[in-house]
């Protein structure tokens, strides 16, 4: 196992390794912390996941989002 940590940020569409029920693999990550919430892109259904089993289920990253910290309690800035 190499140890690398993956870099999620908000906004990174990623394609998973199984095909989601509804027939989509990519997803859209939504939350950043403990766990990382996720979005299916297809049918629109929420879910979270540990870091760690995210990076195992992840096979590649289809958009980056912005590299921009978030303030907690502040927002996304317009």
């Amino acid at each position: 196992m190499s140890g690398e940590v993956v870099d999620f940020r908000v906004g990174d569409i990623i394609r998973m390794r199984k095909v989601h029920p509804c027939g989509g693999f990519e997803w859209s990550v939504e939350r950043l912390g403990g766990d990382i919430g996720l979005r299916c892109a297809t049918c629109g259904r929420r879910i979270l996941l540990a870091r760690s089993v995210l990076e195992k289920r992840m096979r590649q990253f289809v958009a980056r989002g912005v590299d921009e910290p978030v303030i907690p309690g502040q927002g996304v800035a317009s």
